[in-house]
């Protein structure tokens, strides 16, 4: 199964963005640290999700539309009195020339939701506000479904590669959006 495969080629470098995430979340003060937060997330995804569409579609993975994050991010940017920031430029973008690559980029977007409770929770102990009010729509994900969205993502996953090239595509295609996305917030935040 690939997206066993994926969680442990990808370990390393998921394990260090995670780490510089989790250490912005700490600092958080007041909204416009969040805001802040928010606008690397939206500058990232919001150009990967661009460069995915163009190789994935309902066709292959029925849901896709439902799964689009930069909807959220820009909503809950707003909604805190912030202004969406200019999307990553493509040096900073993984290469998506297909879509197993875009498949793999898009396990890294889909992973995010299952992180995103959690960071959700730690934001909102930090400014002391309730979680399931305005400005964290994108990390609630999809809330109580987030685990059967998970699973349905990683049944439609498992079934892309044919063969052993297909499943290396994927598995550096990933792990190459965890490294670009690391780079953008160093370089950005």
């Amino acid at each position: 199964m690939i997206a066993d495969q994926l969680k442990e080629f990808t370990r390393a470098d998921h394990q260090h963005l995670e780490k510089l995430i989790i250490s912005k979340i700490k600092n958080i003060r007041n909204n416009e640290d969040y805001v802040n937060i928010l606008q690397l997330f939206y500058g990232y995804f919001g150009a990967l999700e661009e460069r995915i569409q163009k190789f994935i579609s309902s066709l292959r993975l029925p849901d896709y539309t439902d799964r689009r994050k930069a909807r959220a991010l820009e909503y809950d940017i707003n909604t805190l009195g912030g202004v969406t920031i200019a999307k990553a430029a493509e040096n900073s973008l993984p290469r998506i020339t297909n879509h197993l690559e875009a498949f793999g980029a898009l396990y890294v977007i889909e992973g995010s939701t299952l992180g995103g409770s959690h960071i959700s929770k730690m934001v909102a102990q930090q400014l002391n506000v309730d979680q399931f009010k305005g400005g964290f729509s994108f990390f609630n994900g999809y809330g109580e479904a987030t685990p059967a969205m998970w699973e349905t993502f990683k049944q439609t996953l498992n079934s892309q590669p044919a063969n052993n090239a297909d499943t290396d595509t994927i598995c550096e295609a990933a792990n190459d959006t965890f490294v670009k996305f690391k780079h953008w917030i160093e370089n950005n935040g």
